[in-house]
């Protein structure tokens, strides 16, 4: 029997032909379409938004998550750009990203395609239905949204608004699906359509990540947590130091991009540790701290191994004193989780070595952390980042979303005369 949401699935599976066939002039005004709809929509999204926000915060939600859910004016604003920016990013489908030709004169090219369905889990952030859903229609891909119940009314007023650029430019309006039944019980159906969803990206807390990796049968894209590290070398700046602190901190700590963790060399943690914490203490950031840290200042919480391996998304921030840059790389290697790391340093040759040592998805050399996103990495935006080697690492942009064939062009050549 043909559930209702195989049904809806395999209708995006269908809308993939007419998203598909569009040349880049199309996409670019259906893009754009998709904006202005959004725009004009503005106090419907924000009305449906104060209610899920008025529900959250009778459940209890934390102030993190609060701060992923909420919208206004600029946030809005800010959604419409990025689906612009979207649309003025080149197009990935049907660039021949590799030519040769062989010995026997058979010319092989290697060629963007979309991926097909995309399914698209995530949390909270309201955001990520028009991110996710312009991302794959420029790359070509329908796309099935599915939100956490905390946030459907703001998803669904999202999803109407794209929805009607879609209609209005021809489309079929299962391009973007948006499934309004948040039990896990669907969810794990969608993900267990193996014949329909080609690819599962799913954007939020560690457990629902998991719980999606382990319900899976179709591929999927994932990154478990965001323990990003900052290390303050011995050659660092301090006053460049401390500002890459302040902001990859307490610029939003409820993202995944927010620094967790500060390592310091035992040379300059004398004269660095004591102004820092005493600039995130202002800030209210709660510090813990190892033995060499809790020295210079000693009213700083002991930390644990569980801290050095924490996402705390909150004003909190576990500190450490390295001997070295090899003791900073070995202890990201024992607590990282491949997100993002930064190194304060005026000598290349530490950051060369930090660069190199490292495999995170994202290495920072004297920038902020909180640039390790996509629409401030030039993909316009992103759907999400990837801690997992396949075939993209790191924030993915539309690029991501499509795979590379082979394209062979011969003249009548065969392998056996």
């Amino acid at each position: 029997m043909t559930t209702p949401l195989r049904e809806r699935a395999l209708a995006s599976r269908d809308a993939t032909a007419a998203i598909a066939a569009l040349d880049t002039t199309s996409k670019r005004r259906l893009l754009h379409r998709m904006a202005d709809e959004l725009a004009a929509s503005a106090t419907h999204v924000l009305d449906a938004n104060e209610r899920d926000m008025d529900a959250a915060k009778a459940n209890g939600t934390s102030a993190a998550m609060l701060d992923r859910l909420v919208l206004d004016a600029p946030r809005i604003a800010k959604i419409v750009v990025a689906i612009r920016d979207v649309a003025t990013l080149p197009d990935p489908v049907g660039v021949v990203t590799r030519r040769e030709t062989r010995p026997n004169d058979l010319v092989v090219e290697r060629v963007r395609i979309p991926l097909g369905v995309i399914a698209m889990i995530y949390e909270a952030r309201p955001n990520v239905t028009a991110d996710a859903a312009a991302l794959c229609l420029m790359a070509g891909n329908a796309v099935i949204l599915r939100g956490g119940s905390d946030a459907l009314h703001s998803n669904t007023a999202i999803a109407e608004a794209l929805q009607r650029a879609l209609m209005a430019e021809g489309l079929p309006e299962a391009t973007i699906t948006l499934i309004d039944d948040t039990r896990r019980e669907t969810m794990v159906e969608l993900l267990q359509l193996t014949d329909v969803v080609d690819l599962a990206i799913p954007r939020g807390g560690e457990g629902l990540i998991r719980f999606v990796t382990e319900h899976a049968r179709v591929p999927v894209i994932k990154h478990y947590k965001g323990v990003c590290h900052l290390y303050v070398d011995r050659a660092a700046d301090p006053s460049m130091a401390l500002r890459l602190l302040v902001d990859g901190k307490t610029s939003r700590p409820g993202v995944c991009n927010a620094l967790e963790t500060l390592l310091v060399h035992r040379d300059a943690a004398a004269v660095f540790l004591p102004t820092a914490i005493a600039r995130l203490r202002e800030l209210g950031v709660e510090i813990r701290g190892d033995d060499a840290t809790r020295a210079l200042v000693p009213d700083v919480a002991s930390a644990t191994d569980d801290d050095y391996a924490a996402e705390f998304l909150d004003l909190v921030i576990a500190v450490r004193v390295v001997d070295d840059l090899e003791a900073a790389i070995a202890h990201i290697r024992r607590y990282g989780s491949d997100h993002t790391e930064v190194i304060a340093t005026q000598d290349e040759a530490a950051a060369d070595r930090f660069v190199h040592a490292l495999r995170s998805a994202v290495v920072m050399v004297n920038a902020s952390s909180r640039f390790s996103d996509g629409g401030e990495l030039g993909l316009g935006s992103e759907i999400g980042i990837s801690t997992t080697r396949l075939h993209a690492y790191g924030p993915m942009g539309a690029e991501a979303l499509t795979v590379e064939r082979f394209v062979v062009r011969g003249t009548g050549q065969v392998r056996h005369p």
